[in-house]
């Protein structure tokens, strides 16, 4: 398997800066993110972004395997939001091809419990899912819907759902069992039951209950505000999820990709030790625990 770094975990550097970090952090690739104003970032309205994020990349010997926009515009029901959305990422996708990245992370939309109309918004989700997935088959991308609270898909079961409905082979799972823990919904048993055979990208992070019985609140999609999380983040190997068992799992169901580190240190930094120790600390652990599944990492 290959282990990236994300540029999350980047923040207040360039991209070539966090591209030489994940080298010296001894990571094989990087999940980079897609959006405005983020200096460790491809910005979706510098035509220029993308060619030099092609020579950094290759100047440091660090493949560009993945990329993240945060655009959650494909459930709207407005007409004009919503095909900005897939415009969006009609440029995300084209941008994965000239980098040789091969997969793009998917938010579902953005949704709260409660939210009115879910049918309504829901079926444009599929409708969006549907238009961009022939785009991303023939630039040999694959659109990965993580499990991820504030959108459509918090739990495993309505991220296989979903993509399932839209039933393509360029539509798969981002599993992040990180997100399912905290949200308190499907173990990671449960979570490769209903999702294990749709899954295309893995992120992986770690974190310890500041209190396992508060009820999980979120009011974004992006970030879980300070004064609304129950739990803190940790380096892999140092919280609760259960690593050793879940990558046991997906050798096991053949999966030999990418293990992208979701270090959310944009976000978390208070609880993070600098990005620098702490992808090389991850890295350490995910090929200690990879070796003992006798996967080469």
């Amino acid at each position: 398997m290959k282990i990236a770094g994300h540029t999350l975990g980047t923040p207040g550097v360039t991209l070539l800066e966090a591209l030489r970090l994940f080298r010296n952090a001894g990571l094989d690739g990087a999940e980079v993110i897609y959006q405005e104003d983020y200096p460790a970032a491809i910005s979706p309205s510098d035509r220029r972004a993308v060619e030099e994020a092609a020579a950094f990349s290759s100047d440091e010997g660090m493949p560009i395997v993945a990329l993240t926009p945060y655009t959650t515009a494909i459930n709207s029901t407005d007409t004009r939001s919503w095909q900005a959305g897939i415009d969006e990422f009609r440029g995300c996708i084209d941008a994965a091809q000239e980098l040789g990245a091969t997969r793009v992370r998917v938010y579902a939309g953005a949704w709260q419990p409660g939210d009115a109309d879910h049918p309504a918004h829901w079926a444009q989700l599929v409708s969006a899912l549907g238009a961009l997935a022939g785009h991303a088959d023939q630039a040999g991308v694959v659109l990965c819907v993580e499990n991820h609270f504030g959108t459509m898909t918090q739990t495993a079961a309505d991220t296989a759902r979903l993509v399932r409905e839209v039933d393509s082979p360029s539509v798969r799972v981002l599993y992040d069992q990180a997100n399912l823990t905290f949200t308190h919904d499907e173990g990671w048993q449960d979570a490769f039951a209903v999702q294990g055979d749709l899954i295309g990208h893995v992120h992986v992070k770690d974190l310890v209950f500041k209190d396992p019985g508060a009820r999980f609140r979120a009011s974004g999609t992006a970030r879980v505000e300070q004064e609304e999380r129950a739990v803190a983040s940790r380096v892999v190997g140092d919280g609760v999820v259960p690593w050793p068992d879940i990558l046991r799992e997906l050798t096991r169901r053949g999966y030999d990709d990418v293990l992208t580190l979701e270090y959310e240190y944009r976000w978390h930094p208070q609880d993070l030790p600098a990005p620098a120790q702490g992808f090389a600390q991850g890295a350490r652990v995910v090929r200690d625990i990879l070796a003992g599944t006798g996967v080469s990492p």
